[in-house]
């Protein structure tokens, strides 16, 4: 019997998602939050529509990379681990002799056509390196092992708060510590570790810079300088509350449009979407954020090895920590440390990161093997 049309081109689009390796949830989730993104933006920048051609360019490149790397096969992920790994290092320390500078920070390499921030890739390195050294060793791991996962994670960690950029290194290290929790980290050890980490907050408060622990003082008390440094805070919690449960409307957030809120179309661009849709739209954006982190714990419970199970758990709880860290950031709940807010924010380097995560999350699940019935 002959298929109907509509049979006949489901089958046929089904067999090239197949063969392009995607995962339709995935890819459906991020392209939704990402046009939502430019729909926000348009109004973020009053309007200007240079700003937003320039993220859609970005969103291309960054589906094209997350293409790409889902035609990579999970065993050669696994290949590449170390290699990528030592070569973000090297890239790393190039930037503190050669990077370039912009707004106070070393962060950038100058490749002529564009620029490059390395601490990005290590987003997906040092995740990639923490599960490719467990992949083949007996779980949970031993004091031994985690002290060597540790240094992996601490190394990248340390030379990109050094830049500095402690919303990266932030991002870094939890990437590398979810993928040891998912390695059947013993809850003694965690706890260990935290009280390693209460124990050098003294430590870290000396080597912070000026502005990083003025960060901190004002997430404690920002009406301590409400025109000085409580003011991001300050605005971006009185833009969030303005929205109200429905919002203002779309162009017609008030603390964006007449500049009361600074960074409106980066970190602080939550603040424009909730005073704009109000709780209700910030509760179907969470929503959408949620569906991808749940489906990437999806993809990582039906991982077929130790390597690619830890991977794709790791990026999945990385993503929920990125949107989580900005939500608290823009709400007041947590110090401003600098990250976008993922997909949704101006800028092409944190998209690309991001889409090659999910390329990554596709690969792990479009290439396995399965059991016959």
């Amino acid at each position: 019997m002959l298929d109907s049309p509509t049979t006949a081109s489901g089958s046929g689009f089904h067999r090239l998602t197949t063969r392009l390796h995607l995962d339709m949830p995935l890819l459906i989730g991020s392209t939704a939050v990402a046009l939502l993104g430019l729909v926000i933006l348009y109004s973020a920048t009053d309007q200007d529509m240079h700003h937003v051609w320039k993220q859609v360019i970005r969103l291309v490149v960054a589906l094209v990379a997350m293409l790409l790397v889902a035609q990579v096969p999970p065993h050669w992920l696994r290949r590449i681990a170390p290699v990528a790994f030592t070569a973000g290092i090297l890239l790393l320390v190039a930037v503190l002799v050669v990077g370039h500078t912009g707004k106070g920070a070393q962060r950038w390499l100058n490749l002529g056509l564009f620029r490059f921030q390395p601490g990005e890739m290590m987003k997906l390195a040092v995740p990639m390196m923490v599960a490719w050294y467990l992949h083949d060793k007996a779980l949970p791991p031993g004091r031994l092992q985690v002290a060597l996962c540790a240094l992996m994670i601490l190394i990248p960690t340390g030379l990109i708060a050094r830049q500095p950029d402690l919303g990266t290194a932030v991002l870094v290290a939890a990437a590398g510590f979810f993928v040891l929790f998912f390695a059947g980290l013993r809850w003694r050890l965690i706890l260990g570790m935290l009280a390693l980490g209460a124990a050098l907050v003294p430590v870290l408060w000396h080597f912070m810079h000026g502005y990083q622990r003025q960060r901190v003082l004002t997430f404690l008390n920002p009406e301590n300088d409400p025109l000085g440094a409580g003011y991001h805070i300050i605005q971006s919690t009185i833009a969030l509350g303005s929205g109200g449960l429905y919002g203002k409307g779309w162009l017609n957030g008030t603390q964006s449009h007449l500049d009361f809120l600074p960074e409106g179309s980066t970190d602080f661009i939550l603040s424009v979407f909730g005073e704009e849709f109000g709780l209700f739209g910030i509760l179907v954006l969470l929503a959408l954020y949620l569906f991808l982190v749940v489906r990437g714990l999806y993809i990582a419970t039906q991982a077929q090895t130790t390597f690619t199970r830890l991977l794709a758990g790791g990026l999945a709880l990385t993503f929920f920590f990125f949107v989580f860290v900005n939500a608290g950031m823009v709400t007041g709940l947590l110090p401003v440390v600098g990250l976008p807010l993922p997909l949704i924010s101006y800028g092409g380097t944190s998209m690309v990161t991001v889409m090659a995560g999910f390329g990554m999350l596709m690969s792990i699940h479009t290439h396995r093997k399965l059991l016959p019935t």
